[in-house]
Protein backbone atom coordinates (compact mmCIF):
# COMPACT_ATOMS: atom_id res chain seq x y z
CA UNK A 1 0.00 0.00 0.00
CA UNK A 2 0.75 3.53 -0.91
CA UNK A 3 -0.18 6.57 0.67
CA UNK A 4 0.68 10.67 -0.73
CA UNK A 5 3.49 12.20 0.64
CA UNK A 6 2.12 15.70 0.12
CA UNK A 7 -1.06 17.33 1.67
CA UNK A 8 -3.61 18.05 -0.44
CA UNK A 9 -4.29 21.53 -2.13
CA UNK A 10 -7.50 23.56 -0.34
CA UNK A 11 -9.78 24.24 -2.84
CA UNK A 12 -11.69 27.39 -2.50
CA UNK A 13 -15.45 28.53 -2.96
CA UNK A 14 -15.66 28.84 -6.68
CA UNK A 15 -14.20 24.88 -7.23
CA UNK A 16 -16.95 23.88 -4.11
CA UNK A 17 -19.42 25.55 -6.69
CA UNK A 18 -18.39 23.70 -10.11
CA UNK A 19 -19.36 21.04 -8.48
CA UNK A 20 -22.34 21.99 -7.09
CA UNK A 21 -22.88 23.01 -11.28
CA UNK A 22 -22.31 19.91 -11.79
CA UNK A 23 -24.31 18.39 -9.43
CA UNK A 24 -27.60 20.53 -10.59
CA UNK A 25 -26.82 19.88 -14.48
CA UNK A 26 -26.36 16.13 -13.23
CA UNK A 27 -29.67 16.08 -11.32
CA UNK A 28 -31.35 17.47 -14.27
CA UNK A 29 -30.38 15.26 -17.01
CA UNK A 30 -31.21 12.48 -15.15
CA UNK A 31 -35.03 13.39 -13.93
CA UNK A 32 -35.75 14.12 -17.61
CA UNK A 33 -37.21 10.78 -18.49
CA UNK A 34 -39.48 10.39 -16.10
CA UNK A 35 -42.52 13.10 -16.33
CA UNK A 36 -41.82 12.45 -20.54
CA UNK A 37 -42.09 8.86 -20.73
CA UNK A 38 -45.63 8.61 -21.96
CA UNK A 39 -44.53 11.38 -24.69
CA UNK A 40 -41.30 9.21 -25.10
CA UNK A 41 -43.55 6.07 -25.59
CA UNK A 42 -45.83 7.85 -28.28
CA UNK A 43 -43.32 9.40 -30.41
CA UNK A 44 -41.00 6.45 -30.80
CA UNK A 45 -44.09 3.81 -30.94
CA UNK A 46 -43.17 2.15 -27.53
CA UNK A 47 -45.31 -0.65 -25.76
CA UNK A 48 -45.34 -0.16 -21.82
CA UNK A 49 -42.66 -2.68 -21.49
CA UNK A 50 -40.40 -0.94 -23.53
CA UNK A 51 -41.08 2.21 -21.81
CA UNK A 52 -40.60 0.46 -18.63
CA UNK A 53 -36.93 -0.65 -19.57
CA UNK A 54 -36.36 3.06 -20.63
CA UNK A 55 -37.14 4.29 -17.23
CA UNK A 56 -34.07 1.90 -15.34
CA UNK A 57 -31.82 1.78 -17.86
CA UNK A 58 -29.99 4.33 -16.44
CA UNK A 59 -29.83 2.86 -13.04
CA UNK A 60 -29.00 -0.33 -14.58
CA UNK A 61 -25.39 1.43 -15.34
CA UNK A 62 -25.13 3.13 -12.30
CA UNK A 63 -25.15 0.13 -10.00
CA UNK A 64 -22.33 -1.44 -12.46
CA UNK A 65 -20.43 1.48 -12.27
CA UNK A 66 -20.67 2.96 -8.82
CA UNK A 67 -18.45 0.16 -7.33
CA UNK A 68 -15.68 0.48 -10.07
CA UNK A 69 -15.40 4.58 -9.68
CA UNK A 70 -14.55 4.09 -6.32
CA UNK A 71 -11.79 1.51 -6.77
CA UNK A 72 -10.41 3.76 -10.27
CA UNK A 73 -10.92 6.93 -8.00
CA UNK A 74 -8.02 5.01 -5.47
CA UNK A 75 -5.76 4.25 -8.29
CA UNK A 76 -5.99 7.18 -10.77
CA UNK A 77 -7.03 9.84 -8.78
CA UNK A 78 -10.62 11.32 -8.06
CA UNK A 79 -10.38 14.11 -10.61
CA UNK A 80 -9.16 12.51 -13.31
CA UNK A 81 -12.06 9.85 -13.43
CA UNK A 82 -14.83 11.65 -12.82
CA UNK A 83 -13.70 14.03 -15.35
CA UNK A 84 -13.47 11.30 -17.42
CA UNK A 85 -16.87 9.53 -16.51
CA UNK A 86 -18.67 13.30 -16.94
CA UNK A 87 -17.19 12.55 -20.51
CA UNK A 88 -19.27 9.63 -21.45
CA UNK A 89 -22.13 10.61 -19.50
CA UNK A 90 -21.77 13.88 -22.14
CA UNK A 91 -22.03 11.31 -24.98
CA UNK A 92 -24.64 9.44 -23.61
CA UNK A 93 -26.64 12.84 -23.26
CA UNK A 94 -25.49 13.69 -27.02
CA UNK A 95 -26.76 10.31 -27.90
CA UNK A 96 -30.46 10.42 -26.02
CA UNK A 97 -30.60 13.92 -27.84
CA UNK A 98 -30.20 12.44 -31.10
CA UNK A 99 -31.57 9.27 -31.44
CA UNK A 100 -34.22 8.25 -33.94
CA UNK A 101 -35.36 5.32 -32.19
CA UNK A 102 -35.56 3.24 -29.48
CA UNK A 103 -32.66 1.41 -29.28
CA UNK A 104 -30.30 4.78 -29.88
CA UNK A 105 -32.01 6.10 -26.82
CA UNK A 106 -31.24 3.08 -24.37
CA UNK A 107 -27.80 3.45 -25.79
CA UNK A 108 -27.73 6.81 -24.76
CA UNK A 109 -29.27 6.00 -21.38
CA UNK A 110 -26.81 3.83 -20.54
CA UNK A 111 -23.94 6.07 -20.99
CA UNK A 112 -25.36 8.47 -19.10
CA UNK A 113 -25.57 6.07 -16.21
CA UNK A 114 -21.81 7.02 -15.36
CA UNK A 115 -23.19 10.01 -13.78
CA UNK A 116 -24.40 7.75 -10.84
CA UNK A 117 -20.84 6.32 -10.25
CA UNK A 118 -19.86 9.77 -11.00
CA UNK A 119 -21.20 11.96 -8.50
CA UNK A 120 -20.30 10.16 -5.20
CA UNK A 121 -16.33 11.16 -6.48
CA UNK A 122 -17.40 14.28 -6.19
CA UNK A 123 -17.83 13.43 -2.62
CA UNK A 124 -14.41 12.09 -1.93
CA UNK A 125 -12.49 15.40 -3.93
CA UNK A 126 -14.48 17.81 -0.99
CA UNK A 127 -13.45 15.88 1.22
CA UNK A 128 -9.52 15.48 0.19
CA UNK A 129 -9.29 19.25 -0.48
CA UNK A 130 -11.16 20.61 3.04
CA UNK A 131 -11.26 20.00 6.67
CA UNK A 132 -13.77 17.62 8.34
CA UNK A 133 -16.44 20.51 9.12
CA UNK A 134 -16.20 22.31 6.02
CA UNK A 135 -16.07 19.15 3.79
CA UNK A 136 -19.53 17.95 5.70
CA UNK A 137 -20.93 21.14 4.62
CA UNK A 138 -19.91 21.36 1.24
CA UNK A 139 -21.05 17.17 0.61
CA UNK A 140 -24.45 18.48 2.04
CA UNK A 141 -24.93 21.36 -0.17
CA UNK A 142 -23.80 19.77 -3.32
CA UNK A 143 -26.32 16.89 -2.69
CA UNK A 144 -29.00 19.73 -1.99
CA UNK A 145 -27.95 20.84 -5.36
CA UNK A 146 -28.66 17.75 -7.03
CA UNK A 147 -32.25 17.06 -5.86
CA UNK A 148 -32.69 20.61 -6.85
CA UNK A 149 -31.63 19.67 -10.15
CA UNK A 150 -33.55 16.96 -10.43
CA UNK A 151 -36.96 18.94 -8.60
CA UNK A 152 -35.77 21.43 -12.47
CA UNK A 153 -35.80 18.36 -14.42
CA UNK A 154 -38.73 17.07 -13.65
CA UNK A 155 -40.61 20.74 -14.05
CA UNK A 156 -38.60 21.68 -17.13
CA UNK A 157 -38.50 18.04 -19.53
CA UNK A 158 -42.23 18.55 -20.12
CA UNK A 159 -42.15 22.22 -21.72
CA UNK A 160 -39.25 21.39 -23.31
CA UNK A 161 -39.93 18.37 -24.93
CA UNK A 162 -43.32 20.15 -26.12
CA UNK A 163 -42.33 23.60 -26.69
CA UNK A 164 -39.21 22.69 -28.80
CA UNK A 165 -38.76 18.77 -29.12
CA UNK A 166 -37.57 15.94 -26.94
CA UNK A 167 -34.49 16.02 -28.50
CA UNK A 168 -33.71 19.52 -26.76
CA UNK A 169 -34.89 18.18 -23.47
CA UNK A 170 -32.06 15.82 -23.47
CA UNK A 171 -29.27 18.28 -24.92
CA UNK A 172 -29.89 21.50 -22.53
CA UNK A 173 -29.02 19.69 -19.68
CA UNK A 174 -26.43 17.56 -21.43
CA UNK A 175 -24.90 21.25 -22.74
CA UNK A 176 -24.59 22.51 -18.94
CA UNK A 177 -23.01 18.76 -17.77
CA UNK A 178 -20.11 19.60 -20.16
CA UNK A 179 -20.11 22.85 -19.32
CA UNK A 180 -19.86 22.48 -15.52
CA UNK A 181 -16.99 19.53 -16.27
CA UNK A 182 -14.76 21.76 -17.75
CA UNK A 183 -14.84 24.67 -14.83
CA UNK A 184 -14.66 21.27 -12.77
CA UNK A 185 -11.58 20.44 -14.14
CA UNK A 186 -10.24 23.95 -14.33
CA UNK A 187 -11.03 25.01 -10.66
CA UNK A 188 -10.30 21.76 -9.05
CA UNK A 189 -6.83 20.58 -8.08
CA UNK A 190 -5.14 17.77 -9.21
CA UNK A 191 -5.62 14.81 -6.52
CA UNK A 192 -2.69 12.34 -6.42
CA UNK A 193 -4.13 8.71 -5.93
CA UNK A 194 -4.33 7.54 -2.03
CA UNK A 195 -3.71 4.01 -2.27
CA UNK A 196 -2.95 0.90 -4.34
CA UNK A 197 -4.34 -2.39 -3.10
CA UNK A 198 -3.14 -4.63 -5.94
CA UNK A 199 -6.62 -6.41 -5.74
CA UNK A 200 -7.56 -5.14 -9.41
CA UNK A 201 -11.00 -4.60 -10.72
CA UNK A 202 -13.17 -7.95 -10.63
CA UNK A 203 -13.69 -7.81 -14.44
CA UNK A 204 -15.32 -11.40 -15.10
CA UNK A 205 -18.12 -10.49 -12.28
CA UNK A 206 -18.98 -6.95 -13.71
CA UNK A 207 -19.48 -8.61 -17.09
CA UNK A 208 -21.11 -11.47 -15.95
CA UNK A 209 -23.64 -9.26 -13.43
CA UNK A 210 -24.33 -6.79 -16.68
CA UNK A 211 -25.15 -9.90 -18.24
CA UNK A 212 -27.17 -11.03 -15.81
CA UNK A 213 -29.54 -7.40 -15.75
CA UNK A 214 -29.58 -6.91 -18.94
CA UNK A 215 -31.03 -10.42 -20.00
CA UNK A 216 -33.34 -10.28 -16.68
CA UNK A 217 -34.85 -7.12 -18.56
CA UNK A 218 -35.03 -8.53 -21.63
CA UNK A 219 -37.17 -11.36 -19.89
CA UNK A 220 -39.56 -9.06 -18.21
CA UNK A 221 -40.00 -7.15 -21.34
CA UNK A 222 -40.88 -10.32 -23.15
CA UNK A 223 -42.55 -12.20 -20.85
CA UNK A 224 -46.07 -10.63 -21.72
CA UNK A 225 -45.54 -12.55 -25.43
CA UNK A 226 -44.85 -15.61 -24.20
CA UNK A 227 -48.03 -17.32 -25.90
CA UNK A 228 -46.45 -15.92 -29.09
CA UNK A 229 -42.91 -16.42 -28.30
CA UNK A 230 -42.60 -19.02 -25.89
CA UNK A 231 -39.25 -20.72 -27.13
CA UNK A 232 -37.61 -16.96 -27.20
CA UNK A 233 -38.59 -16.64 -23.87
CA UNK A 234 -37.28 -19.90 -22.73
CA UNK A 235 -33.91 -19.18 -24.10
CA UNK A 236 -33.38 -15.98 -22.33
CA UNK A 237 -34.33 -17.91 -19.37
CA UNK A 238 -31.90 -20.52 -19.54
CA UNK A 239 -29.23 -17.53 -20.98
CA UNK A 240 -30.29 -15.89 -17.70
CA UNK A 241 -29.46 -19.19 -15.06
CA UNK A 242 -26.15 -19.24 -17.24
CA UNK A 243 -25.15 -15.88 -16.62
CA UNK A 244 -26.10 -15.97 -12.62
CA UNK A 245 -24.52 -19.06 -12.13
CA UNK A 246 -21.32 -17.73 -13.58
CA UNK A 247 -21.73 -14.59 -11.98
CA UNK A 248 -22.05 -16.50 -8.67
CA UNK A 249 -19.04 -18.97 -9.86
CA UNK A 250 -16.92 -15.78 -10.26
CA UNK A 251 -17.90 -13.68 -7.19
CA UNK A 252 -16.91 -16.94 -4.94
CA UNK A 253 -13.42 -16.95 -6.61
CA UNK A 254 -12.41 -13.55 -7.01
CA UNK A 255 -9.50 -12.26 -4.59
CA UNK A 256 -11.90 -8.34 -4.35
CA UNK A 257 -15.19 -9.41 -5.80
CA UNK A 258 -17.35 -6.95 -7.05
CA UNK A 259 -19.91 -8.32 -4.62
CA UNK A 260 -19.05 -9.77 -1.95
CA UNK A 261 -21.61 -13.20 -1.77
CA UNK A 262 -20.15 -14.15 1.39
CA UNK A 263 -21.47 -11.14 3.32
CA UNK A 264 -24.98 -12.00 2.24
CA UNK A 265 -24.86 -14.78 5.01
CA UNK A 266 -25.00 -12.05 7.93
CA UNK A 267 -28.89 -11.96 8.95
CA UNK A 268 -28.45 -7.94 8.94
CA UNK A 269 -27.26 -7.74 5.35
CA UNK A 270 -29.65 -9.98 3.79
CA UNK A 271 -32.79 -8.82 5.76
CA UNK A 272 -31.48 -5.68 4.63
CA UNK A 273 -31.04 -6.56 1.15
CA UNK A 274 -34.62 -8.37 0.86
CA UNK A 275 -36.36 -5.46 2.26
CA UNK A 276 -34.86 -2.99 -0.08
CA UNK A 277 -35.47 -5.19 -2.64
CA UNK A 278 -39.57 -5.81 -1.78
CA UNK A 279 -39.27 -2.02 -0.79
CA UNK A 280 -37.99 -0.75 -4.52
CA UNK A 281 -40.97 -2.92 -6.04
CA UNK A 282 -43.38 -1.07 -4.57
CA UNK A 283 -41.82 2.16 -5.11
CA UNK A 284 -41.24 1.52 -8.81
CA UNK A 285 -44.74 0.81 -9.20
CA UNK A 286 -46.05 4.10 -8.71
CA UNK A 287 -42.83 5.60 -10.10
CA UNK A 288 -43.85 3.97 -13.68
CA UNK A 289 -47.81 3.89 -12.95
CA UNK A 290 -48.65 7.08 -11.74
CA UNK A 291 -47.27 9.19 -15.47
CA UNK A 292 -49.18 6.83 -17.28
CA UNK A 293 -51.95 7.43 -15.96
CA UNK A 294 -51.99 10.68 -15.66
CA UNK A 295 -51.42 10.65 -19.47
CA UNK A 296 -54.62 8.30 -20.25
CA UNK A 297 -56.84 10.02 -22.37
CA UNK A 298 -60.01 11.82 -20.84
CA UNK A 299 -62.56 10.12 -23.21
CA UNK A 300 -61.61 6.61 -21.43
CA UNK A 301 -60.52 6.93 -17.75
CA UNK A 302 -57.66 8.94 -17.54
CA UNK A 303 -57.05 12.40 -17.57
CA UNK A 304 -55.15 13.41 -20.81
CA UNK A 305 -52.43 15.42 -19.45
CA UNK A 306 -49.36 16.88 -21.28
CA UNK A 307 -45.55 16.21 -19.96
CA UNK A 308 -45.77 19.67 -18.67
CA UNK A 309 -49.15 18.73 -16.60
CA UNK A 310 -47.03 15.49 -15.64
CA UNK A 311 -44.04 16.90 -14.31
CA UNK A 312 -45.92 19.33 -12.24
CA UNK A 313 -48.14 16.76 -10.95
CA UNK A 314 -45.34 15.08 -9.80
CA UNK A 315 -43.21 17.78 -7.86
CA UNK A 316 -44.46 17.39 -4.82
CA UNK A 317 -43.43 13.73 -4.85
CA UNK A 318 -39.71 14.93 -5.29
CA UNK A 319 -39.80 17.81 -2.88
CA UNK A 320 -41.30 14.53 -0.46
CA UNK A 321 -38.23 12.38 -1.47
CA UNK A 322 -35.78 15.09 -0.93
CA UNK A 323 -37.29 15.84 2.79
CA UNK A 324 -37.52 11.93 4.05
CA UNK A 325 -33.90 11.75 4.29
CA UNK A 326 -33.20 14.23 6.77
CA UNK A 327 -36.73 13.13 8.79
CA UNK A 328 -35.76 9.52 8.36
CA UNK A 329 -32.03 9.93 10.04
CA UNK A 330 -34.03 12.06 12.81
CA UNK A 331 -36.50 9.09 13.22
CA UNK A 332 -34.23 6.63 13.08
CA UNK A 333 -31.79 8.37 15.98
CA UNK A 334 -34.87 8.60 17.89
CA UNK A 335 -37.62 5.90 17.63
CA UNK A 336 -34.81 3.27 15.91
CA UNK A 337 -34.84 1.70 12.38
CA UNK A 338 -37.76 -0.63 12.82
CA UNK A 339 -40.23 1.89 13.62
CA UNK A 340 -38.98 4.49 10.53
CA UNK A 341 -39.07 1.27 8.23
CA UNK A 342 -42.09 -0.02 10.04
CA UNK A 343 -43.78 3.70 9.40
CA UNK A 344 -42.46 3.94 5.74
CA UNK A 345 -43.90 0.61 4.66
CA UNK A 346 -47.65 0.96 6.31
CA UNK A 347 -47.39 4.51 4.75
CA UNK A 348 -46.50 3.16 1.02
CA UNK A 349 -48.65 0.01 1.04
CA UNK A 350 -51.66 1.62 2.35
CA UNK A 351 -51.27 4.39 -0.23
CA UNK A 352 -50.99 1.78 -3.11
CA UNK A 353 -53.51 0.14 -2.04
CA UNK A 354 -55.74 2.93 -2.21
CA UNK A 355 -54.76 4.36 -5.64
CA UNK A 356 -55.49 0.52 -6.70
CA UNK A 357 -59.51 1.41 -5.44
CA UNK A 358 -59.80 5.13 -5.95
CA UNK A 359 -57.80 7.08 -8.56
CA UNK A 360 -60.56 9.13 -10.15
CA UNK A 361 -59.06 12.51 -9.33
CA UNK A 362 -55.77 13.99 -10.24
CA UNK A 363 -55.43 15.01 -6.76
CA UNK A 364 -55.98 10.92 -5.30
CA UNK A 365 -52.73 10.34 -7.54
CA UNK A 366 -50.64 13.33 -6.43
CA UNK A 367 -51.41 13.01 -2.73
CA UNK A 368 -51.28 9.21 -2.87
CA UNK A 369 -47.51 9.42 -4.95
CA UNK A 370 -46.18 12.07 -2.57
CA UNK A 371 -46.85 9.58 0.77
CA UNK A 372 -45.06 6.95 -1.51
CA UNK A 373 -42.45 8.72 -2.21
CA UNK A 374 -42.08 10.13 1.91
CA UNK A 375 -42.58 6.44 2.85
CA UNK A 376 -39.72 5.09 0.42
CA UNK A 377 -37.56 7.67 1.42
CA UNK A 378 -37.59 7.26 5.38
CA UNK A 379 -37.10 3.58 4.32
CA UNK A 380 -34.26 3.58 2.46
CA UNK A 381 -32.33 6.08 5.18
CA UNK A 382 -33.45 3.56 7.79
CA UNK A 383 -31.61 1.00 5.41
CA UNK A 384 -29.16 2.70 4.88
CA UNK A 385 -28.05 3.68 8.48
CA UNK A 386 -28.62 0.29 9.45
CA UNK A 387 -26.82 -1.44 7.07
CA UNK A 388 -24.00 0.75 7.72
CA UNK A 389 -23.87 0.43 11.42
CA UNK A 390 -24.37 -3.44 11.37
CA UNK A 391 -21.17 -4.46 9.91
CA UNK A 392 -17.83 -3.59 10.74
CA UNK A 393 -16.54 -0.06 9.25
CA UNK A 394 -14.11 -1.86 7.00
CA UNK A 395 -16.99 -3.71 5.34
CA UNK A 396 -19.78 -0.68 5.00
CA UNK A 397 -18.75 -0.10 1.60
CA UNK A 398 -18.92 -3.48 0.75
CA UNK A 399 -22.67 -4.35 2.32
CA UNK A 400 -23.64 -0.76 0.84
CA UNK A 401 -22.72 -2.34 -2.66
CA UNK A 402 -24.84 -4.90 -2.08
CA UNK A 403 -27.92 -2.92 -1.44
CA UNK A 404 -27.33 -0.73 -4.19
CA UNK A 405 -27.20 -3.81 -6.49
CA UNK A 406 -30.53 -5.19 -4.72
CA UNK A 407 -32.08 -1.09 -4.73
CA UNK A 408 -31.42 -1.27 -8.82
CA UNK A 409 -33.02 -5.02 -9.07
CA UNK A 410 -36.22 -4.15 -6.98
CA UNK A 411 -36.96 -0.99 -9.21
CA UNK A 412 -35.79 -3.15 -12.25
CA UNK A 413 -38.17 -5.70 -11.65
CA UNK A 414 -41.08 -3.76 -10.21
CA UNK A 415 -41.37 -1.21 -13.75
CA UNK A 416 -40.82 -4.28 -15.86
CA UNK A 417 -43.18 -6.16 -14.44
CA UNK A 418 -45.83 -3.25 -14.03
CA UNK A 419 -44.81 -2.53 -17.52
CA UNK A 420 -45.58 -5.79 -18.41
CA UNK A 421 -48.91 -5.75 -16.45
CA UNK A 422 -49.89 -2.71 -18.90
CA UNK A 423 -48.65 -4.46 -22.23
CA UNK A 424 -50.58 -7.61 -21.59
CA UNK A 425 -53.96 -5.18 -20.36
CA UNK A 426 -53.44 -3.31 -23.56
CA UNK A 427 -56.53 -4.54 -26.11
CA UNK A 428 -55.39 -5.56 -29.67
CA UNK A 429 -55.62 -2.21 -32.19
CA UNK A 430 -55.54 0.08 -28.74
CA UNK A 431 -52.47 2.55 -27.47
CA UNK A 432 -54.89 2.47 -23.89
CA UNK A 433 -54.56 -0.21 -21.71
CA UNK A 434 -57.43 -0.97 -19.58
CA UNK A 435 -58.05 0.12 -16.48
CA UNK A 436 -57.69 -3.38 -14.62
CA UNK A 437 -54.24 -3.21 -16.26
CA UNK A 438 -53.48 -0.66 -13.69
CA UNK A 439 -55.71 -1.86 -10.74
CA UNK A 440 -53.42 -5.06 -10.87
CA UNK A 441 -50.42 -3.17 -11.13
CA UNK A 442 -51.20 -0.98 -7.80
CA UNK A 443 -52.27 -4.24 -6.47
CA UNK A 444 -49.25 -5.83 -6.81
CA UNK A 445 -46.87 -3.29 -5.85
CA UNK A 446 -48.67 -3.44 -2.54
CA UNK A 447 -49.03 -6.24 -1.69
CA UNK A 448 -44.97 -7.07 -2.47
CA UNK A 449 -44.74 -3.88 -0.17
CA UNK A 450 -46.60 -4.51 2.53
CA UNK A 451 -45.54 -8.71 2.86
CA UNK A 452 -41.75 -6.84 3.66
CA UNK A 453 -43.31 -6.17 7.33
CA UNK A 454 -43.09 -9.75 7.68
CA UNK A 455 -39.09 -9.09 7.49
CA UNK A 456 -39.06 -5.65 9.19
CA UNK A 457 -40.60 -7.54 12.17
CA UNK A 458 -37.48 -8.88 12.50
CA UNK A 459 -34.97 -5.92 12.34
CA UNK A 460 -34.33 -5.81 16.22
CA UNK A 461 -32.54 -8.89 16.29
CA UNK A 462 -31.06 -9.24 12.85
CA UNK A 463 -30.12 -5.29 11.98
CA UNK A 464 -28.15 -3.25 15.17
CA UNK A 465 -30.34 -0.33 15.79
Amino acid sequence: MTTTTAPPIRIGKPAVAALGLLAVASGALESVVTPTLPLLQRELDMSPAEGALLGIMLLITGALVTPVAGKFGDRYGGKRVLARLMAVVGVGGMVSSLAPNLPVLLLGQLLQGAMVGALPLSFILVRAHLPEGESKVAIGVVSGLFVAGGMAGTLSAGPVAEGLSRHWMFALPTLAVIGSTLLVNRLMPQDPPVRSDGTGIDWPGLVLLSGTLITLMLVLQLAPEAGSQPLALGALVVVLAAFVAGWIAAERRATSPLVDLHMLARPAVWKSCVLTFMICVGTSGALYLVPQLFDVPTDAYGFGAGATEIGFFLLPGTVAASVAGPLGGMGARRFGSRAVVTAGIVLMAGSLLVLAAVHTEIWHLVAAKTAIALGSGLCVTAMVTSTATSVEHGDTGIATSLVLVTRVLGYAVGMQACGAILTAGTPSGSHVPAESAFVTGFVLAGAVTALSLLVARTMSKGVTE
